[in-house]
């Protein structure tokens, strides 16, 4: 009886103290206030988006600039379908729908993610030949051109309402649950919030897409991005389709950018072009560079990093501009205090914080793995 007892009970334990940490994480700052669940809950949107890019630049190494033409993509899809937006300003939609169109959200969420996988194939197409700097200018440029049609698409057809942005856009409704209302238990005494309720729905989303990215990784598909990124002309050689494996990189990193934007819709209940700015796209970029790019535990530790900074800050920002008597802007500072801190780790850790070991992802090992 002996012989069939765990040899070595330690993961588990561990796996069993992470996971339930987990699951006191959104109570215990539902105690601390709104403010920290909201701040929790867009880390978890950025930590999906990181996940998006890393597909993109960590596995296939492909620098993209226009991520988040895909974020704001799964946004406006989401606030299309469960507004009265579309209802009350085209003619067809509100003779089918006068109350809005109020979709399911389980149709929503794919719905982002295939839209927004149709135009990471659309931007990676024309840009197959292209490499480093050109491709992170064709990028760049294609974010920049979608957020001046959602700003500018508001005449003959009011489709996005221009700078004013869509709201309010509905709340997410998950297996019969409105995550927009708290959730009282009498028998527990306990009301959850819906912040807390949207911390739950998004831990589960987050580890559903780490799960998925990490088995990627470690397939043939993980390992011939790879092979590209270190080479392509190697990779060519030995029969990678470069073509074919560079679209599915665009093609996958933008569907969870959609879906990452959908739920920003939700959260927040109003979109705007300027929630998607070329800004985003770098900070997205930073934060993969930042934690260790390929890297999947670095790659959540820049996302969580980079997106709750700002928020400390407010106590470093505080006591400077008074320091200073307000000659120190906080708008100004607070950016400031970010490049530095990416300066400085890059100058001292310039793979990443939490870079994957050397030799820990090669090629032999995962064939021995399969």
């Amino acid at each position: 009886m002996q012989d069939l007892a765990p040899k070595n009970p330690g993961p588990r334990r561990r796996s069993a103290t992470v996971i339930t940490a987990l699951l006191l994480l959104p109570l215990a700052l539902q105690a601390l206030g709104a403010h920290w669940l909201r701040t929790a809950d867009l880390c978890l949107i950025y930590v999906l988006l990181a996940v998006g890019m890393n597909i993109v630049v960590g596995y296939a190494g492909l620098l993209d600039l226009g991520f988040v033409a895909f974020y704001a993509t799964g946004a406006y899809l989401a606030a299309w379908l469960s507004s009265t937006h579309l209802s009350e300003h085209v003619a067809w939609i509100q003779a089918l729908a006068p109350a809005g169109l109020s979709t399911p959200w389980g149709l929503i969420l794919p719905a982002a993610a295939l839209l927004a996988a149709v135009l990471g194939l659309l931007l990676g197409a024309p840009t197959l030949r292209l490499r480093g700097d050109y491709l992170a200018l064709v990028t760049l440029g294609f974010g920049e051109i979608l957020r001046l049609l959602l700003i500018n698409l508001s005449a003959p057809l009011n489709l996005t309402n221009g700078a004013r942005g869509i709201g309010p856009t509905g709340s997410l409704q998950l297996a019969g649950l409105d995550l927009g209302h708290p959730l009282r238990l009498p028998g527990l005494g306990l009301e959850i919030a819906s912040l807390t309720l949207y911390c739950y729905a998004l831990l589960g989303l987050v580890a559903l897409a780490l799960l998925a990215s990490h088995r990627l990784q470690h397939s043939r598909i993980g390992r011939a991005w790879r092979a590209m990124r270190e080479d392509e002309l190697a990779a060519a050689a030995m029969g990678i389709p470069l073509a074919r494996m560079k679209l599915l990189a665009f093609g996958l990193g933008a569907a969870l950018g959609g879906v990452a934007g959908s739920l920003f819709s939700a959260l927040q209940g109003f979109v705007s072009p300027e929630a998607f700015s070329l800004q985003e796209s770098v900070l997205i970029v930073a934060m993969v560079v930042l934690g260790g790019q390929g890297h999947l535990p670095g790659v959540v530790l820049g996302a969580l990093l980079l997106s709750a900074l700002p928020e400390l800050l407010r106590y470093v920002a505080g006591p400077l501009q008074s320091w200073s008597d307000g000659r120190l802007d906080a708008g100004v500072l607070r950016p400031l205090l970010i490049a530095l801190t990416l300066v400085l780790t890059m100058r001292w850790r310039p793979h990443g914080l939490w870079p994957a070991r050397p030799g820990g992802n090669t090629l032999s090992k995962e064939r021995s793995a399969d």
